[in-house]
């Protein structure tokens, strides 16, 4: 079946940067393009990225473009999210998603806090 897991999530200060990582199994990982979305505390859930199966495009929410970086190595069956420049308002719950013959599949999630 297939399984997510995310990582790397934790407390950073304003500024800082994480990079999240999401294992991937159950599933031919190279053929399906893969999401994070992410729910901050009182808010809607809400698309971060994109990534295409060959990587070849990639889509960003506004307020993370130019902070934030998808990627994937297909090799290894995981995908990335690169987080620089962190804010508060980056303060949510982090998933990961696969998006198979037009179902989601979502992992657990990786909580991000960012703090000073």
């Amino acid at each position: 079946q297939v399984k997510l897991v995310e990582s790397g999530g934790g407390l950073v200060q304003p500024g800082g940067s994480l990079r999240l990582s999401c294992a991937a199994s159950g599933f031919t990982f190279s053929t399906w393009p893969m999401s994070w979305y992410r729910q901050g505390p009182g808010k809607e859930r809400e698309l971060v990225a994109q990534i295409t199966a060959n990587e070849d495009r990639t889509h960003y929410a506004d307020s993370v473009n130019g902070r934030f970086t998808i990627s994937r190595d297909n090799a290894k069956n995981t995908v990335y999210l690169q987080m620089n420049s962190l804010k508060p308002d980056d303060t949510a719950e982090y998933y990961c998603i696969a998006h198979i013959w037009g179902s989601e599949y979502w992992g657990q999630g990786t909580q991000v806090t960012v703090s000073s």
